[in-house]
C-alpha cells in the first residue's frame, strides 16, 4: 500500500503523468505563507520534466480553495490515475482543536473552524497511499503554525510520511507581522526547469534544500524515507458476523487507511443486502444492527454509534461469553468505529485485544484473522500522537508483532524503530 522508498519516487512508473500543484492557506492576518509565490516556477516547468515522464502529464492547479471536500476530489482524481502522480503543496499546516489531528489550512480556516474548513491530513495520506509502489510522490513546503509546530518537532519529520513518498520542508511559523517564502519550493522547481534530464529525486530534494538555504534551521526536513517506520494501511476491516450468531450481515463497507473524524466524504457507500440474521426458535427476527450503527458513524453520531455496539457487545459477552466469536466479531466493530471517530489511540488498543483474543482462542499466528487485527493496530499505531499513549501501547504491540510478523518485511523492526524514538527525549530544535 505504502509508495516507494527508494529515492526515485514517482518516475519508477511509466505512462503519462498527473500533477496536482495546490497553494493553500487561510485569508488575512491568519495567513503564514505566500503559499502563491510557488505556483509560477512550478508552472513555468515542462510537464515531463516535472513528473520525469517522456509522455507528458497533466498538470491541474488550486490556488487557495475554501472547501475540504473540493481539495478531496482532486486527491481523488490524481489518486485514480493509471500514471504517475506528483502532488506539490504549498501551505500551512494546524490541528483541529478537538481531536489534535494535523490539518492543511485552507481559505476559511480558523484556530476554531478547523475540523471543519482544513483538509485533514490523513485524507491525504489515505487516498494517496493506496496507489501502487513507486507511482506517487508528495512535495510539501509548509510552515506550521503554533498549534501544530510542538507536535511536530515531537515527532519529527516522519509524523506526516505514513503512507506517503514525501519531500519537502516543514518549519514553524514566521514572526508576527511577517510571511514565509517557499523557498524550497522556487528552489526545487527552478533546479528543475534547469536540469537537462531529472536528477533522482533524492538528490533533488537534498539540491533544493541546500540552494534555499534550509537544515541548519529549526525546520523539517522530509527526506523521502519515511519509513519502514511508516506501516502501510491494510485491507480495509469489512465486520462479518460470525455464522452461528445473531448478525449475518455486514454494514456499509469503511474507507481503509488513516482514522476518519468527520463526516464520511461525498455519499457514503451503499450497504450491502442484508441477510435475514438468525433468531431463536419462535422468535420474531432480530432486526441487523450494522447498517444502523455505521450509518450513525458515517454521519459524525459517532457517541451513539459506540453505545450500540457496546450494547451489542455486553448482550455476546452475557450469552456466549468473553472468548465467543460474537464477543470478538463486536470487538472488531468498536475497534473500527474508534478508527471511524478519529481515535487511533482506542483503535489501535481494541485490535490488539482482538488479537490476543483470537490467540487466546488457538487461531495460528498466520491466520489470515490474526495477521489482519495486528496489521490494523500497527496502522492506527503510527497515527497516535499521544507520545505518552503511543508509548504506553509500544510494548503491547512489540510483544504481538514479536509472535504475529504478518507478510510485510520489516514490521517488527518499524514498531521497534518508533518505540526507540518514544523514548528518546524530544527534539528542541
Amino acid at each position: 500500500m505504502g509508495n516507494d522508498r527508494s529515492g526515485t519516487g514517482a518516475e519508477t512508473a511509466s505512462g503519462p503523468g498527473y500533477a496536482l500543484l495546490l497553494a493553500a492557506g487561510p485569508a488575512g492576518k491568519q495567513r503564514l505563507m505566500d503559499t502563491t509565490a510557488a505556483l509560477p516556477q512550478f508552472a513555468a516547468v515542462p510537464p515531463a520534466a516535472l513528473l520525469g515522464t517522456p509522455g507528458g502529464a497533466s498538470v491541474v492547479q488550486l490556488v487557495d480553495p475554501a472547501d475540504p471536500q473540493t481539495v478531496l476530489t482532486h486527491l481523488r482524481t490524481a489518486a485514480a490515475h493509471p500514471g504517475p502522480v506528483l502532488v506539490h503543496l504549498a501551505g500551512q499546516l494546524t490541528l483541529d482543536a478537538k481531536q489534535r489531528l494535523p490539518h492543511l489550512a485552507l481559505a476559511r480556516t480558523t484556530p476554531r473552524t478547523a475540523r471543519y474548513t482544513a483538509l485533514p491530513w490523513h485524507w491525504l495520506a489515505a487516498e494517496l497511499g493506496r496507489r501502487p509502489p513507486g507511482s506517487t510522490v508528495v512535495i510539501a513546503d509548509l510552515v506550521a503554525d503554533e498549534t501544530a509546530w510542538p507536535l511536530l518537532r515531537t515527532v519529527g519529520p516522519y509524523g506526516l510520511a505514513a503512507g506517503l513518498t514525501l519531500y519537502g520542508t516543514v518549519a514553524p511559523g514566521p514572526p508576527k507581522r511577517e510571511m514565509a517564502t517557499p523557498v524550497y519550493s522556487q528552489a526545487f522547481a527552478g533546479l528543475l526547469r534547469g536540469a537537462a534530464d531529472r536528477p533522482p529525486l533524492t538528490l533533488l530534494h537534498q539540491r533544493a534544500a541546500l540552494e534555499a538555504g534550509l537544515g541548519d534551521g529549526p525546520e523539517l526536513l522530509l527526506d523521502g524515507a519515511g519509513p519502514e517506520r511508516a506501516y502501510p494501511a491494510p485491507e480495509p476491516f469489512v465486520p462479518q458476523a460470525p455464522a452461528a450468531g445473531p448478525m449475518a450481515v455486514a454494514p456499509p463497507p469503511m474507507p481503509p487507511g488513516a482514522p476518519e473524524p468527520f463526516r464520511t466524504p461525498g455519499p457514503a457507500p451503499a450497504p450491502r443486502p442484508p441477510r435475514a440474521p438468525v433468531a431463536a426458535p419462535g422468535r420474531a427476527p432480530v432486526p441487523d444492527p450494522h447498517a444502523a450503527i455505521f450509518e450513525a458513524a458515517n454521519a459524525g453520531r459517532h457517541s451513539e454509534a459506540a453505545s450500540m455496539a457496546a450494547a451489542w457487545e455486553q448482550e455476546a459477552l452475557r450469552t456466549a461469553g468473553p472468548r465467543s466469536a460474537e464477543a470478538i466479531h463486536w470487538l472488531e466493530v468498536r475497534a473500527d468505529l474508534s478508527r471511524i471517530a478519529g481515535d487511533p489511540a482506542r483503535a489501535c488498543e481494541l485490535w490488539l485485544a482482538v488479537a490476543d483474543a483470537r490467540l487466546g482462542n488457538g487461531e495460528p499466528a498466520g491466520h489470515p484473522e490474526v495477521e489482519g487485527a495486528v496489521d490494523r493496530a500497527h496502522h492506527q499505531w503510527q497515527f497516535v500522537q499521544d507520545r505518552a499513549r503511543a508509548s504506553a501501547l509500544a510494548p503491547l504491540l512489540l510483544d504481538l508483532r514479536g509472535r504475529v510478523p504478518g507478510r510485510r518485511p520489516g514490521a517488527l523492526e518499524a514498531v521497534r524503530r518508533r518505540a526507540e524514538l518514544l523514548r528518546a527525549p524530544a527534539q528542541t530544535g
